[in-house]
């Protein structure tokens, strides 16, 4: 419990679990949207979510983002109406899916890093060269390369969780961004189940900080 009051006294505590609570009504909403006896519940479940996301107040660490969503809020709220909502919702759209493909290109960069790592550590460890079995065909060879790079992006991913984290976090926020400039087509329980796993891992990071990605 004391460990529960710490973390939810901190600002990024309090934002995540706004962002689970949202992310949830949005997956709940649209598993339920199909069945015709819910339409009260998915209407709480929307108003629910609506609320959350006013509740957000924006507090998010990124500028540019940071104005067009808070612009956004200032036009869900009242407090201006001749704000071009749809306008300010692409731009805000538009400039979240480069911040986290920045991100994501950084997370590549990370991972080439370990994997680097790892592949030396493997090479120093072996005594001596491998030697490929006579008659090995082209396509055994491509098979066994894709196995041994793949186990050597596993290994290396799970030697550096902090990593594997904040790329699953980025690959499930960019879910959002990406529906909403119509670069990919999904659906409110797609984005859903991915704003909740973002969330999460969020909370995850917040609450044990030595999880949380420290890039070179």
């Amino acid at each position: 419990m004391e460990a529960f009051t710490r973390f939810t006294n901190q600002t990024q505590g309090q934002e995540r679990l706004f962002r689970v609570a949202q992310y949830t009504c949005m997956l709940l909403r649209y598993l339920l949207e199909p069945k015709a006896d819910k339409e009260k519940v998915v209407m709480k479940l929307k108003e629910l979510e609506s609320g959350v996301s006013t509740g957000r107040k924006s507090n998010l660490n990124r500028v540019v983002y940071f104005i067009c969503d808070t612009v956004l809020w200032v036009r869900s709220v009242g407090l201006a109406s001749g704000i071009n909502k749809e306008k300010w919702r692409m731009w805000a759209a538009c400039h979240y899916y480069y911040f986290l493909l920045l991100n994501l290109v950084r997370d590549l960069y990370e991972l080439s890093l370990q994997m680097e790592q790892v592949a030396r550590d493997k090479a120093n460890r072996e005594q001596s060269p491998s030697q490929d079995p006579l008659g090995c065909s082209v396509a055994d060879e491509e098979t066994e390369w894709l196995q041994s790079c793949l186990l050597l992006l596993f290994r290396s991913l799970r030697k550096h969780p902090p990593l594997l984290l904040d790329t699953v976090k980025n690959l499930c926020d960019i879910l959002n961004p990406l529906a909403q400039l119509g670069i990919c087509k999904s659906n409110a329980g797609i984005i859903g189940l991915g704003g909740l796993v973002s969330s999460l891992v969020g909370i995850v990071t917040v609450a044990w900080p030595h999880m949380k990605l420290k890039t070179h």
